[in-house]
Order: C-alpha cells, then structure tokens, then sequence
C-alpha cells in the first residue's frame, strides 16, 4: 500500500526542469542535437547520485543511466523506467515560465502572453479535472511536460521507493534519453549498459493509458530535378522544379491519407518540408500506418504521382530515397505479455481505468522494442504537447508516481 502520507517531490522537480531549455534540433548532424540538453541530463546524474545510485552517470551521449538495486531474495528480472530530456524544435522552451492553476473550476484556462486560450472543447480531459492543480507555461513557450513530467516521476518514484525499504522489488534501471523528438532517441544508448529485460517510457497523456502499439514509419525524401536558365531568356529552355513539386503536391490525396482527415488506425502520407530552386527541389514526406506493409503501398503511391508530376514537364526527373523510421511495437511487445500485463494490473490496483489504445506517432519503445528491450508506454499526464497551450495536471504526476511503484512491487510479486 502506498504511504498516504508521502510528500511527492514530482511537482517540485517538475517546476525546476522546466526551467532548462533542452530543445532539440532536426537539422542538426551532432548527437545529440543540441548541447544544452546535456545540462539538464548532467544534473539529473547529480541528483541521482546524490538520492543514493552510486553508478548514477551521463555518457558522453548524454544518456543519463542509474540502478536502485532490488531489496528482495527474489530472482526478478531488471526493468527500466525512461523519459526524454528534450523538448520539441516546434515550439521555443527558453525562459519557460511555468504557473500552477490551482483548483480549476472548469471551462476554458487563459494564459498571460500572446492571447493564447486552453479551450475546454478543444481539451476533452479538462472535464475530469475540476478541483484539480493544473500547470501551464506563460503562453510564450511550450511547458515541456512532453517529457519533463516523465522525468519528474520517475525520479519521485525513484524517492519513494528508497525512502521505503518495505516495498519489495527487484532492480530498477533508470534512463534518460536526449533527441527523442528528433527520432534518434535511441540512436547511440547503450542496452547492455542498461542492463535491463523490459522497460516502460513514461510519456503518454490521459490517466490509465498504456499503449502498446505504435504506427510504423517511413521518411521519403524526394527530389524534382529541372532546367534553370535566367529567366530573361526561359521561353522554351526553363524546366522550374518548384512548379513540378507543386504539381506533385497538389496531387497527394487529400480525403484520404492525409492527417487532417485521418484519425483512429487509418495511415497518411505528409509532407513536412519543401525546399528548392528553379533547378531542383526536395520534399521529405513521412509515411504512416499501424499495418506496416501498408507503407509499401503508400511509397508505390508517391511514386506513380511523382512519375506522373515530371510526365507534365518534359524533360524533368525526379529521385526518391526511402528512409526506415520504426516500426510497430506492437510486432515485439505482443510477444512478451507480461511487460503490458503488469502495467494494466497496476493501473487497476490504483483505481485507474485502463485505456489501452495505439499511438498515432512513435516513441522511443519502438526502436527499443526492436532492439530487443519491449517497451510499451504509460501515461505521464501530458496534454497539448508541442504548443504554447501544453498543460499537465498535479494529480495525475502523482498518480503517475504511485503506478511506476506499483508496477515495480507487481514485477517482484509475480517472480
């Protein structure tokens, strides 16, 4: 049984996490992408430490690893609880200035800077939150919950569980990742150092979430080649490679395959970015689905439209790459029932409905799970990541704390 009288320390550490910009960079060649992370991450290894983990320590990636060592005869195998240290290169998370709103009351929530409003019909869960704390940026910059709030409660958890010698587990690994929202999480952690057989990130939204199934993923990178020549003197000689991508553009489905009129477990294709001159241009396109020989389909797909753009400009070409992303988790985690099973038995000894549902995107548990670590997600309580309108309720850190014991004391119950 938890203590009821446990002061949580998720929330103080939360609001001080916040505080470091640990914005990741997509156009970045280094690893990770941006050095500031590494401040965060570093500290973290300090705190660790100091809570107790003697081998607490950041690698020179900055992945930050740590153990708290089993208290029990039981042979159980190690887990490891992980949260990423950055946040998304969409929105600023510098000078993030954090307000905790108490009790709410319902309705719509309006932040201090740009206008910006929470709006109640736009946030479903903001009904289940009256009486609740709820804390938001300024409306400047992200509140980088996503994944910050993770961290936070994995290191409560972590409190907790030293502060409770009576609670029985077995070794606990503990992990913090840089570049999770770039896709290269995973790019250079070392498993074998981790030490650990299953693993959950704690990184999901609505309370009683565990998700076990991600989309698999596909990046196309594709380049339309033309003719330049000085515009003076084009007539009949100038092929405008942005005139063929726009054509190309403009012929992706648009009721189908694309995200703004898919939802549940339909797929898309999405062009996230086009850059170029008259001479050529390059699009980088992602490519979605649960069912990941679907993608085959999309790219076959991009493909005829892409023959049929350059068909409209004689003399033109184009060139496609397919760039592997991750896959479906669900292809490993099914194979390991007992990682899901635990989490759903813990959600439920808390009270907690569980919501087992896929995620429209990818986590860092998918390439674990592919490399060998099943890693399914729990919640965290974030909401509206990666904007100004980001917000995280007090209580579900909370809740998210006692599930990482509980999930821990089930692991070492049913060894």
């Amino acid at each position: 049984m938890f203590d009821p009288k446990y002061r949580f320390t998720c929330v103080d550490r939360f609001l001080r996490y916040v505080r470091y910009d640990t914005q990741s960079d997509e156009e970045s060649t280094s690893f990770p992408s941006t050095e500031k992370q590494k401040k965060l991450s570093a500290d973290l290894a300090r705190e660790l430490k100091k809570m107790g983990l003697k081998d607490a320590a950041m690698d020179r990636w900055g992945y930050v690893m740590a153990t708290l060592p089993a208290n029990t005869r039981k042979k159980v195998p190690p887990i490891a609880f992980i949260a990423h240290v950055d946040t998304s290169p969409a929105v600023s998370g510098k000078n993030v200035k954090p307000i905790v709103h108490k009790k709410y009351r319902g309705g719509d929530i309006r932040l201090p800077r740009g206008g910006r409003v929470i709006k109640a019909s736009e946030n479903p869960d903001l009904k289940n939150m009256k009486g609740f704390d709820i804390i938001t940026s300024d409306g400047s910059t992200l509140l980088g919950a996503d994944n910050k709030a993770g961290i936070a409660e994995i290191m409560d958890a972590a409190h907790y569980l030293l502060a409770h010698p009576e609670v029985k587990h077995g070794p606990i690994k503990i992990c913090f990742t840089p570049d999770e929202e770039v896709g290269r999480g995973t790019e250079k952690i070392n498993l074998k150092k981790l030490g650990a057989k299953y693993a959950y990130t704690v990184d999901g939204s609505s309370r009683g979430e565990v998700e076990s199934e991600t989309f698999s993923a596909d990046m196309a990178v594709l380049r339309f080649v033309g003719k330049n020549i000085h515009p003076g003197y084009a007539k009949g000689k100038m092929i405008n490679s942005i005139k063929i991508a726009a054509a190309f553009v403009e012929s992706l489905p648009k009721k189908k395959l694309s995200p703004e009129t898919t939802e549940k477990r339909q797929g898309y294709v999405h062009c996230t970015t086009i850059s170029g001159v008259e001479e050529a241009t390059t699009l980088k396109i992602i490519i979605r689905d649960f069912e990941t020989p679907k993608l085959k389909e999309y790219e076959a797909l991009l493909k005829e439209l892409a023959e049929k753009a350059v068909a409209k400009f004689p003399g033109s070409k184009y060139e496609m790459k397919v760039i592997n992303q991750y896959r479906n988790m669900r292809e490993v985690v099914e194979k390991h029932p007992r990682v899901t099973g635990h989490a759903v038995q813990a959600m439920r000894n808390l009270g907690i409905k569980p919501i087992m549902q896929a995620i429209r995107g990818g986590t860092d548990g998918s390439r674990l799970s592919f490399m060998g670590l099943p890693t399914p997600n729990i919640f965290a309580g974030e909401h509206s990541f990666h904007s100004q309108l980001e917000w995280v309720a007090v209580q579900d850190m909370e809740m998210a704390v006692r599930v990482i014991v509980e999930i821990a004391t089930i692991w070492e119950k049913k060894s």
